[in-house]
């Protein structure tokens, strides 16, 4: 699956000299970042990198201790999540959140309809759900997502592949501006990585997406434009071959020894 162009079009999120600590740990360090209209881009890096933390800042579940975020040039910095969304943020997180115990039709049922009809979830389980499983969205939706087959299953019965895909629907049905995915790869096998970005190749040029992952092999043929973080700062931010060439990529990320491969290399 070929990536998109780097073109990208108005910026949508701005992080400006954003920090978050945890008692005397910086997991945030003075961060600047932003994000483009319908731009794919992805933020890795190893454990404790910052990365999660970052995405949470963006989307609002940490306030930060410094800085601030704009959302297309509101200051958003101090709003709560629930208000990022009704703005078109939509995020995703590492452990699925789906209603394990309805269908997998009643969950594409309940995340289209909170996010169009704004309705009670208690008057859409009871008078919703059953009605609205044939909805054009909702069917589309299973189609697309290759979920079909498990329409009427349980969430609780699906393989993690499966869930995921559900969980990225919900997401999608909800048509945010920006869809945010936090590590959606997370515990999945080869074959259903590659279900999973298939479909999210079918958003690009339609959605402003950020990925946070933690492979870079899992994003290289997906993403526009790769950050890399280590110890809770940005050290890359381009295209991905740029960045793998990146000397502090090489060394914090990939640690290797730049100055000695090239020892190496001369001695040859």
């Amino acid at each position: 699956m070929p990536a998109a162009s780097m073109e990208s079009g108005t910026e949508i999120i701005k992080a400006d000299g954003v920090t978050k600590r945890f008692g005397a740990m910086t997991a945030v360090d003075r961060v600047h970042y932003s994000l483009h209209e319908n731009e794919v881009a992805g933020i890795i890096g190893s454990n404790g990198a910052g990365k999660t933390t970052l995405f949470n800042l963006l989307t609002g579940y940490y306030p930060p201790d410094e800085g601030t975020i704009l959302y297309r040039g509101k200051d958003v910095t101090r709003a709560k999540p629930e208000d990022r969304v009704a703005m078109g943020m939509t995020r995703t997180f590492q452990l699925t959140s789906t209603f394990d115990n309805l269908s997998v039709s009643d969950n594409l049922v309940l995340a289209f309809f909170r996010a169009h009809r704004k309705s009670s979830l208690l008057h859409l389980l009871l008078n919703t759900c059953k009605r609205q499983r044939s909805q054009d969205r909702v069917v589309a939706a299973l189609e697309t997502f290759g979920l079909q087959p498990v329409r009427d299953r349980q969430v609780r019965h699906l393989g993690l592949g499966e869930k995921r895909r559900l969980e990225i629907a919900m997401a999608v049905l909800a048509e945010p501006e920006v869809l945010l995915l936090d590590e959606p790869l997370a515990g999945l096998s080869e074959s259903e990585i590659r279900g999973v970005l298939d479909v999210l190749g079918g958003r690009v040029g339609k959605q402003t997406i950020l990925i946070v992952e933690h492979k870079i092999s899992h994003v290289k043929d997906f993403v526009q434009r790769l950050t890399v973080m280590h110890e809770g700062r940005i050290i890359a931010d381009g295209g991905y071959e740029e960045c793998l060439r990146h000397p502090e990529v090489r060394r914090s990320y990939w640690q290797i020894d730049a100055a000695a491969e090239g020892d190496v290399h001369a001695a040859g």
